[in-house]
C-alpha cells in the first residue's frame, strides 16, 4: 500500500470509527487555499474538525505526533473558512484520529480536544 492508499484507507477508517462514536460526518476532505481538513463532523453541539494521521508502523513514533504546530495553523484556517462560508455558529472542537495498520495490527486513537486556536 503506497501513502496516498495508506492516507485514503486511514480516513476511511476515521469516519467508520467517528460514525460508530455517535459522531455525523457533514463533510470531508474540506480545502482552504493549500490546506485541508480532513473530516469535519458534529458531535452533539459541537463542529469536530479532525485529522487523520495513518502510518505502518509506531517506530517513529505514534502518527499524531505529525500534527506539528505549523499543521494546526493550517487546519484552524481551513476550519475558520468553513465555518464563516457555512454561517455556522456552533463551539469548534479540533481532534486526531491516529491509526497504525500493517498486516500484524490495527491500533486507533481518538484524541478529543487535542489542540486549541489561539484566541
Amino acid at each position: 500500500m503506497n501513502n496516498t492508499e495508506l492516507g485514503a484507507f486511514g480516513e476511511s477508517m476515521a469516519e467508520r470509527y467517528l460514525i460508530n462514536k455517535g459522531l455525523r460526518i457533514i463533510d470531508k476532505n474540506v480545502r482552504f487555499k493549500k490546506w485541508e481538513a480532513d473530516i469535519i463532523a458534529e458531535d452533539g453541539d459541537k463542529l469536530v474538525v479532525v485529522e487523520v494521521k495513518t502510518r505502518q508502523t509506531a517506530e517513529i513514533g505514534e502518527p499524531w505526533r505529525a500534527v506539528t504546530k505549523s499543521k494546526q495553523r493550517q487546519i484552524i484556517q481551513v476550519a475558520n473558512h468553513y465555518v464563516c462560508l457555512h454561517q455556522i455558529d456552533k463551539d469548534t472542537r479540533f481532534d486526531i484520529v491516529s491509526i497504525v495498520h500493517n498486516s500484524y495490527r490495527t491500533n486507533i486513537e481518538h484524541i478529543e480536544d487535542a489542540f486549541y486556536p489561539l484566541v
